[in-house]
């Protein structure tokens, strides 16, 4: 009977760019799980039925992201729509995708280095919602106002770092005009408690005045130095071996012949 079926337990929610992964555990041997999800003010929706899985997408059910919902993860046997008892379940934590989805990381679309300024450009990170054309919304399509970006820089080879935020997808920053940058950014939402920077984009460097000494630094040097030594020391020595050669054969060559 249902009551003899074990629940789920360390139930999560996982969340990145409102992309939302429902776990727990344990793995079911002889039952499965079916998963409910109960809106505040929507109906409740079923996903992943009968699954012998411990996690489940649901993304799809959350697309009010600003509701708050809660998930019952039911324990059920095969002939569960045959039994009219309601089987046991287990209740995650509350979940609104809107203030706990982790803001996934930018793509930064260009940068360049001209004079003093540094521009750096980025995409907004895509969510799997979509307009009614069919075409993927954008974290910024959803939050609006409530997103910033935050850009991370410093001199390369320097541990000296500074910090700049946009509304757009600019950043405009004034750099020494000869030094090479280093630079990151990341997405903030400023009016959150919790969550309120997103993950880190790839970092990039500028190259502007860029030397084979900034790039492998004291190695190439000593290498360098080390050849230029010994191109001296043969154009030095070389010389004079030839020239001993040469002097040792010359009183072989004015011997007379001996006349038999």
């Amino acid at each position: 009977g249902y009551s003899e079926l074990p629940t789920a337990v360390n139930i999560t929610w996982s969340s990145i760019n409102f992309k939302t992964i429902l776990q727990w555990q344990p793995k079911p041997s002889g039952y499965f799980y079916t998963v409910e999800i109960h809106g505040q003010t929507s109906d409740i929706k079923r996903k992943c039925i009968l699954t012998t899985e411990t996690e489940c997408d649901v993304t799809d059910a959350l697309q009010d992201v600003k509701e708050t919902y809660i998930a019952h993860i039911l324990s059920v046997t095969a002939t569960e729509m045959d039994n009219f008892e309601e089987p046991p379940f287990a209740v995650s934590e509350k979940f609104t995708p809107y203030s706990q989805t982790v803001i996934g990381k930018p793509e930064i679309k260009n940068y360049t280095q001209k004079g003093s300024e540094l521009t750096v450009v980025i995409n907004d990170p895509v969510t799997p919602y979509t307009f009614p054309n069919g075409s993927f919304q954008t974290i910024r399509d959803i939050f609006q106002h409530d997103l910033e970006y935050k850009l991370y820089y410093w001199k390369d080879q320097s541990s000296g770092k500074k910090d700049t935020t946009t509304k757009s997808h600019t950043f405009e920053v004034s750099v020494e005009s000869t030094k090479n940058y280093c630079f990151y950014v990341q997405g903030i939402i400023p009016s959150r408690r919790e969550n309120r920077n997103g993950q880190d984009s790839t970092m990039s460097c500028t190259s502007v005045g860029r030397s084979i000494f900034d790039e492998y630094g004291a190695e190439v040097f000593i290498i360098i130095a080390v050849i230029a030594i010994t191109i001296i020391t043969l154009a030095i020595v070389l010389p004079v071996i030839l020239c001993k050669r040469k002097k040792a054969r010359a009183p072989r060559e004015k011997e007379p012949l001996n006349v038999v």
